[in-house]
């Protein structure tokens, strides 16, 4: 049984597959950072939402990727983790 980065290890040789996935990392990125700083603070998605006045559901759709967070959203969730909101632009690796 393949695991999943060896699965997309072999599927990025599919230039469609490559170019569809590169377009959704920054969402995942985003997806990735919010439940990696929410578990690195040991929060349920219950406990930060009450931090910032949301419901349950709503963290767990932010995380899932069915809703997309607002920059002041953002600001919110990092706050009620007592986390700062940096964001950063990287270059583009060269392939």
């Amino acid at each position: 049984m393949k695991n999943l980065q060896t699965y997309i290890s072999e599927q990025m040789d599919n230039p469609e597959f490559a170019r569809e996935y590169e377009a959704i990392q920054p969402e995942m990125d985003v997806i990735r950072a919010i439940v990696d700083a929410r578990i690195s603070r040991n929060l349920t998605q219950k406990e930060l939402a009450e931090r910032v006045g949301m419901n349950q559901a709503d963290i767990s759709k932010l995380e899932n990727g069915t809703r997309n967070p607002s920059l002041n959203l953002l600001k919110r969730l990092a706050e009620g983790m007592d986390m700062v909101l940096k964001i950063e632009f990287i270059p583009k690796q060269k392939v």
